[in-house]
C-alpha cells in the first residue's frame, strides 16, 4: 500500500430552488418483496443495486432497457453492487453474514461487463467493499482494521493507495470517481459524518451543505456533479446533487428519508427512500423524462410521482 499526505478545505454551496422529478420503482417478484435500493447509473441509464426477499437476504441487480437481471456472486449468500461504469462493469461486495451478525468477513468484487467476477479483499483485512469504478478500471472503496475502523482506498491494476482525510477521527470512505480521478466519500467527525472531494492531486475539501448537520457524498460523475445525502436541521435526511455550484434537495414523496446513491454524466440521480413502515424503495431522478436514461424510467407499473 502506499500513502500520501494531503491537504484539506471547505467550501459552500447556495441552495438552489429547482427540484428534479421523481418515478419510483421495485424490484420484481420474491427478491424485491423487502425492499430495492439502487446503487448507482451509467450513462447509458443502467442502473446496479440490491433488493432483500422474505427472508432479509440482499440480491443484486441490474436493470438494463427496463428488464431486471439478478446479480449474485456464486458461493455467498449476499450480494450487494455499489457502482457500475459506462462499460458496464460493476463493483460491490458480498458476504455470508447472519441476520445479527454485522461484522462478519466481507469481500469487494469486480463483474465484467461479460459475467466474470474477481474477488478483491485488502491485505490483512476481513471486511473490504468497492463502491466506484470509472471507465480506466480505477476502484474506490474501503476496508476495515481490527478495530472496525473504515480506511479508504484507490485501488488500481492491483494495488492499494490510502485514501485517508486528515485528521478524520472515525475512518473514511471513499465511494466514487470519475474520469479525472477525482474522488469522492465521506469521512467521521466527532459531530458524525461529513462528505468530501478529493482532487487528482490529493487535495482535499469538505463538503459543506446549507442548513446540514452532517453530510455524505456517495457518487461524483464526468462533469463533477455529486450526488448523496445528508441530514438537515430539522432531522430530515434528504438526498442531494450538486451541480453547476448548487445544492439541489431532493425528496421523495412520502418519504421519512431519502438517500441519494449515484450520479450519470446527464444529471441523473438514483437512490433510495424509507417508508413509514420501514421499507427501502428505489427512485430515479433527473431533469426531464427525456434524458438518457428514459428506458429506466418506463418500467411497467412502476408508480409516477
Amino acid at each position: 500500500m502506499t500513502t500520501q499526505t494531503f491537504l484539506a478545505a471547505a467550501f459552500l454551496l447556495p441552495m438552489a430552488t429547482m427540484a428534479l422529478p421523481i418515478t419510483t420503482f421495485e424490484v420484481p417478484g420474491a427478491n424485491g418483496v423487502n425492499g430495492t435500493a439502487p446503487q448507482a447509473i451509467n450513462a447509458r441509464g443502467d442502473v446496479i443495486g440490491l433488493s432483500f426477499d422474505g427472508a432479509g437476504i440482499s440480491h443484486g441487480f441490474l436493470l438494463h432497457r427496463g428488464v431486471f437481471t439478478t446479480v449474485d456472486y456464486p458461493g455467498f449468500l449476499h450480494t450487494t453492487p455499489r457502482g457500475i461504469n459506462n462499460l458496464g462493469e460493476t463493483v460491490g461486495q458480498m458476504d455470508n453474514r447472519s441476520s445479527n451478525d454485522t461484522n462478519g468477513p466481507t469481500s469487494g468484487f469486480i463483474l465484467s461487463e461479460d459475467g466474470k467476477f474477481t474477488k478483491v479483499d485488502f491485505p490483512g483485512a476481513a471486511i473490504t467493499g468497492l463502491f466506484g469504478i470509472n471507465d480506466s478500471g480505477q476502484v474506490v472503496g474501503d476496508y476495515q482494521d481490527a478495530k472496525l475502523v473504515s480506511h479508504g482506498f484507490l485501488y488500481e491494476n492491483g494495488k492499494f493507495t490510502a485514501i485517508e482525510y486528515p485528521g478524520a477521527t472515525g475512518g473514511t470512505v471513499a465511494t466514487g470517481v470519475n474520469a479525472a480521478g477525482q474522488v469522492v466519500g465521506f469521512y467521521l467527525s466527532a459531530s458524525g459524518p461529513r462528505g468530501f472531494s478529493r482532487t487528482v492531486d490529493g487535495t482535499f475539501q469538505t463538503i459543506e451543505l446549507p442548513g446540514a448537520i452532517d453530510s455524505s457524498a456517495r457518487g461524483i460523475n464526468n462533469h463533477g456533479d455529486i450526488a448523496g445525502q445528508y441530514t438537515d436541521n430539522t432531522g430530515m435526511t434528504r438526498g442531494f446533487l450538486l451541480s453547476d455550484g448548487a445544492l439541489i434537495p431532493i425528496d421523495s414523496p412520502g418519504a421519512v428519508a431519502t438517500y441519494g446513491r449515484g450520479v450519470n454524466d446527464r444529471g441523473v440521480v438514483v437512490g433510495n427512500f424509507l417508508d413509514g413502515r420501514g421499507v427501502l424503495h428505489a427512485f430515479i431522478s433527473g431533469r426531464s423524462t427525456g434524458d438518457q436514461s428514459s428506458a429506466a424510467l418506463t418500467l411497467p407499473g412502476s408508480p409516477r410521482n
